[in-house]
């Protein structure tokens, strides 16, 4: 999105205007200087991140480790559908580029996701690629079954995650503005008639609360330490069961009943 270039009604038409004018509307012009072109070379190097998750090989590798399970270089190959000395190179790529961490165990390598904020990214440009219109392949049953229920790296995402997200905030448990959402006073009292403890989840590295924004509902739902407690309470309370190997979640017909109950949600 564009923001913050707007056109007199008596100027040229946005479409018709030169290429140098449009050039510079847009911010595409040549830096004039040395001066600027060694700014536009200082900041983050979002290239070599770019390039990392570019790669369908390594973009297949990612994905699967959404599920915020580790997984086996084996696994991630079959994934990949790469032989096991390619799958290896990408995953040392992976690592060096801090997006995944690996640990050894018996004769295997586990790799995983590096943090949350790995996470959140990927998801964010699942979104951004869904918007786009760049899609892999047409919906299938298990597209619509991972759009409804499915784990975010360690929350609760797909339909079900926006609507508790939207329950809290329209109930008054979340404060939600356009750059920050913390969780309210009532919503302490909301949480804790779960049985969770909201001062026991803050953490110096990880905020209680966080926006991600969800690829396939385009809206967003709960991450943080807080969502993050959600889906484990939601799990140990059999509300929903994680298929093996996947990033689906099912509910069962007592999280039908608890969701409804404790959040107004109406799956049946």
């Amino acid at each position: 999105m564009i923001m913050g270039i707007s056109f007199p009604l008596s100027a040229t038409p946005p479409n018709r205007l030169d290429a140098s004018v449009r050039t510079e509307a847009f911010g595409l012009a040549r830096p004039r200087s040395t001066s600027d072109m060694c700014a536009m070379a200082q900041g983050p190097d979002i290239a070599r991140i770019a390039a990392m998750v570019g790669d369908p090989a390594r973009s297949n590798m990612l994905s699967a480790l959404m599920s915020g399970q580790a997984l086996t270089a084996r696994e991630l190959a079959d994934v990949a559908g790469v032989t096991a000395a390619t799958a290896s190179g990408h995953l040392t790529q992976l690592t060096d580029a801090g997006l995944l961490w690996m640990r050894k165990q018996g004769r295997h390598r586990y790799f995983a996701l590096a943090d949350a904020d790995v996470a959140n990214a990927l998801e964010t440009l699942a979104g951004l690629a869904a918007t786009r219109g760049h899609v892999r392949s047409q919906p299938g049953p298990n597209d619509q079954a991972l759009r409804h229920a499915r784990v975010c790296y360690d929350h609760l995402a797909g339909t079900l995650g926006v609507a508790v997200f939207d329950s809290l905030a329209d109930a008054g448990a979340l404060a939600v503005t356009c750059d920050d959402i913390t969780l309210t006073d009532l919503g302490a009292k909301t949480v804790g008639d779960l049985g969770l403890d909201p001062s026991t989840l803050k953490t110096p590295r990880r905020p209680l609360c966080r926006v991600c924004l969800d690829w396939s509902e385009r809206r967003s739902h709960l991450a943080g330490a807080l969502g993050a407690a959600l889906l484990t309470h939601f799990e140990a309370q059999d509300w929903v069961r994680r298929r093996i190997g996947s990033r689906h979640l099912d509910v069962t017909a007592k999280g039908t009943q608890g969701f409804r109950s404790h959040f107004g949600i109406r799956l049946d």
